[in-house]
């Protein structure tokens, strides 16, 4: 069992910056790969970013390059998402993700939390 809690989420304008965090409890948190996924209204949820147990592997969407920065402290089991300059269109629920190395789907999913951007 692993519970997953996100936190950090919040309105802010265009331009701006929010950082989030996940905090994790259960088996050992350094054992599993994770992950940010965003779902907008109407929409299919979408990846954001992933980090492996080492931070030896990172992923990003196109969307987020350049823009969002993953990464995990797994002393405090808890992995973040810096967002900075961001968009109206980044408006979405943000979910923090975890599941083990091996195995390809994501099996534990937080709560979510709201972001939503200002024009």
């Amino acid at each position: 069992q692993v519970q997953l809690v996100e936190s950090g989420g919040g309105l802010v304008q265009a331009g701006g910056s929010l950082r989030l965090s996940c905090a994790a409890s259960g088996r050992t948190f350094s054992s599993y790969f994770m992950a940010w996924f965003r779902q907008a209204p109407g929409k299919e949820r979408d990846f954001v970013a992933s980090i492996s147990w080492n931070a030896g592997s990172i992923y990003y969407a196109t969307s987020a390059k350049g823009r969002f920065t993953i990464s995990r402290d797994n002393a405090k089991n808890t992995v973040y998402l810096q967002m900075n300059s961001l968009k109206p269109e980044d408006t979405a629920v943000y979910w923090c993700a975890a599941r083990l190395n091996s195995v390809p789907q994501y099996q534990y999913w937080g709560q979510g939390t709201q972001v939503t951007v200002s024009s």
